[in-house]
């Protein structure tokens, strides 16, 4: 819809792309812990669809749902930051959980099950998936893997100069990455985790399905899904390690 001047009208926008908050909230709780709320996610999104909104230009060429969709993201991460959803017990928490993953899978020689990580870890079964809810999200990348000392080699920088020495420099991490080989490394960690696992990461990451979609399919209540989605990083993270 257009105003008089031949703008767009900004509380059709509005009420257009209110969905699209909800969508990109649901997608990002995927990757949380427990204590954020949705609701929390989609007023922060709300503020950032009304502050794009009042920013767009219509002269600018850049797709309204482009635009918008970014200013909502980044709403939402400015609210995640304010209130530091992970703190540090639950990143020592997380780091635990991929610790006994990979600990359990050198001695058995297979990917572990849920009771036999629990044990691991020395809590109840009923005490390790509440772990797994509660540190959803914290596990997916660590400070430690930015810096772990003056004199050790950490994970990004070490690809990095891989990268960067066997194709020439680049200014972009990705495209190092990329370059090193990591995408290939990564394609075969996930190839070797439980089928289900390899399914739930399939179904959220490819196919971008929220956690109420994801239960559907796997027949499992939402809270199961962020428990089981812990656990797959869990076991990715082990692997990459050994990989790398």
């Amino acid at each position: 819809m257009y105003t008089a001047q031949g703008t767009i009208e900004k509380s059709h926008l509005l009420e257009q792309h209110q969905p699209m908050v909800r969508r990109i909230a649901l997608q990002m709780i995927a990757k949380l812990p427990a204590s954020v709320e949705l609701d929390d996610l989609i007023q922060a999104g709300m503020i950032g669809l009304l502050d794009a909104s009042k920013r767009y230009e219509d002269n600018r060429g850049a797709q309204f749902e482009t635009f918008v969709s970014q200013r909502i993201r980044g709403a939402m991460l400015d609210e995640l930051r304010a209130t530091d959803w992970g703190s540090r017990g639950l990143r020592a928490s997380a780091r635990k959980v991929e610790q006994a993953v990979q600990a359990l899978e050198h001695r058995l020689g297979r990917a572990p099950n849920e009771g036999e990580i629990a044990k691991e870890l020395r809590m109840t079964l009923e005490a390790y998936q509440g772990l797994l809810q509660e540190v959803q999200g914290c596990q997916l990348l660590y400070v430690e893997d930015f810096s772990q000392g003056e004199s050790e080699s950490n994970f990004l920088d070490a690809n990095a100069q891989e990268a960067r020495s066997a194709r020439g420099s680049s200014d972009d991490p990705l495209e190092q990455l990329l370059q090193s080989g990591f995408r290939h490394q990564l394609i075969d960690a996930i190839g070797s985790l439980p089928e289900r696992d390899q399914l739930l990461l399939n179904l959220y990451y490819e196919e971008e399905l929220n956690l109420r979609e994801i239960g559907a399919v796997l027949e499992v209540s939402q809270s199961r899904v962020c428990q089981l989605h812990s656990q797959a990083i869990s076991r990715l993270r082990a692997k990459l390690k050994d990989l790398l």
